[in-house]
């Protein structure tokens, strides 16, 4: 067999895990500047929740995350996750919209793009598919795993061949909520590998608590690429430790090349950073608790840490294990979509609401809506119709329109950022307010109120102060920075 390759995802699916997202740039950055030392196959460190996250909370540039983290990690390839024509947002955008935003990913430093649809919907990733190839990235095609009545080793397999025949250049089993058993690890990968020679990858989470095995019959299957996360911020809703997918590999009989010296230097480097986000809270420890109740809720890492966000403040963190016994029969109604973003908030917030209301479909979010009226792509099973009856009862009916028909909407968010930064806005600034408006609008005035501020503040010190002749003045090539 083929030597195993192992890729990182600390920085990206660890931080979405069990930070909720919240990791600072600077630990990112001290993060993948010594991962990069290790040899890994790659680093995930962009895409999914960490882009909404960066406006939102971190008040930061997306962008100059992703800049940085390539100036930090020269030597090794560089991942993210795509959410197909949602890109990495919550509903489809137009062509022009994300081939923008896949052309400005690749030229900022990513290498590979992991493309998924939550729906494993083709339609949703011929165009991401096509974009990614036009500007020289490499298309990894992620299955987005599931169990349910509709959903079968077979199945998976003609959607590789089908993600094959749309030009992906390698495949990954994404098993977002660490569901996968070990005996179904081995019998997929060995099916996959039988049906098609691109490389495969396999993504599962630490959550049920069985990971290991499963990585390692994966392994015996012959897959290609393991994901992990550094030991301290793996286990959980997280990812097992790339430690221990090395001892998973010696156990299957394969070879790895990883520099140990520089894996235990980034060790110690991720075990002092994590005493941070426990002390501040943001690393909850139920998230790193076992939870084999999982594999009937089948609730993924990112999305279980965001519940528990939500519902502690709603004052009703007690209510959780109500929560994740009502996810699967809102998954059943809304015909079995595997339960990852989008689909996993969507059925998650439907799910609270019916527990904290008190009556089910009481109150319906705006995308469900949507996606019982097929926007959101072709479910995977039949829906509940008598719940879809009743929550198009009070629903403005909406019309299926293909991504094609979708109208540009650049050049209108380039007026409108335009306004509110009082400047002429560059096309990544664009591209991110045309998939978040209000959390890169409320970042970029906040970060211009800061600067006006400061720069009063300059000029009130040295009205005030006649004997002050100078003061410091930055160098031409300053930005701003964040």
């Amino acid at each position: 067999m083929s030597k195993l390759g192992i890729q990182d995802v600390t920085v990206r699916d660890g931080n979405q895990s069990i930070l909720a997202t919240r990791m600072q740039r600077k630990d990112i950055i001290a993060l993948a500047r010594a991962l990069d030392k290790v040899g890994f196959y790659s680093l995930e460190v962009w895409g999914g929740a960490t882009f909404d996250s960066a406006y939102r909370f971190l008040k930061q540039s997306a962008w100059n995350n992703l800049r940085e983290v390539r100036n930090a990690a020269p030597n090794t390839k560089l991942s993210m996750l795509l959410r197909g024509q949602n890109i990495v947002g919550y509903h489809h955008y137009d062509n022009d919209t994300l081939e923008r935003f896949i052309r400005l990913t690749i030229e900022n430093g990513i290498d590979i793009l992991r493309i998924f649809d939550a729906l494993n919907d083709p339609d949703n990733l011929r165009n991401a598919f096509k974009f990614t190839k036009k500007h020289g990235g490499e298309v990894q095609a992620a299955i987005a795993y599931t169990v349910s009545p509709v959903h079968s080793n077979e199945y998976y397999v003609n959607l590789v061949k089908t993600y094959e025949s749309m030009g992906a250049d390698s495949i990954c089993i994404k098993d977002m909520a660490g569901i996968i058993s070990p005996q179904t690890a081995y019998d997929l990968v060995s099916a996959i590998k039988e049906a098609t020679d691109l490389p495969l990858n396999l993504h599962s989470h630490t959550t049920a608590n069985a990971t290991a095995l499963v990585m390692e019959r994966a392994m015996q299957a012959g897959v290609d690429v393991v994901d992990g996360c550094i030991s301290p911020f793996s286990g959980g809703t997280a990812h097992l430790a790339d430690e221990t997918l090395l001892e998973a590999a010696k156990l299957a009989g394969r070879e790895t090349s990883l520099n140990m010296d520089a894996l235990s230097d980034a060790y110690y480097i991720a075990d002092r950073i994590v005493n941070k986000y426990i002390e501040s809270g943001d690393l909850r420890t139920r998230s790193l608790i076992p939870n084999p109740k999982i594999l009937y809720s089948q609730v993924p890492g990112g999305m279980l840490s965001n519940l528990l966000s939500q519902l502690e403040q709603q004052h009703s963190a007690d209510r959780l294990n109500d929560v994740l016994a009502e996810i699967p029969k809102v998954r059943k109604d809304m015909g079995y979509p595997p339960l990852v973003t989008p689909l996993s908030q969507m059925v998650g917030t439907q799910a609270v609401f019916n527990v904290l209301l008190g009556e089910r479909y009481k109150m319906v979010p705006n995308e469900i809506k949507d996606y019982v009226q097929g926007l959101y792509g072709k479910a995977p099973g039949e829906l509940n119709q008598e719940i879809v009856d009743l929550i198009m009862q009070s629903t403005e009916k909406k019309e299926v329109i293909p991504p094609e028909d979708l109208p540009f909407i650049y050049e209108d968010n380039k007026k409108l950022a335009r306004e509110f930064m009082g400047r002429e806005p560059l096309e990544e600034e664009i591209v991110a307010c045309s998939i978040f408006p209000e959390p890169v609008r409320e970042y970029y005035v906040e970060r211009a109120e800061k600067l006006k501020a400061l720069a009063d503040q300059d000029r009130n010190v040295i009205k005030s102060d006649e004997t002050v002749s100078f003061r410091m003045v930055p160098p031409a090539s300053y930005k701003g920075g964040n």
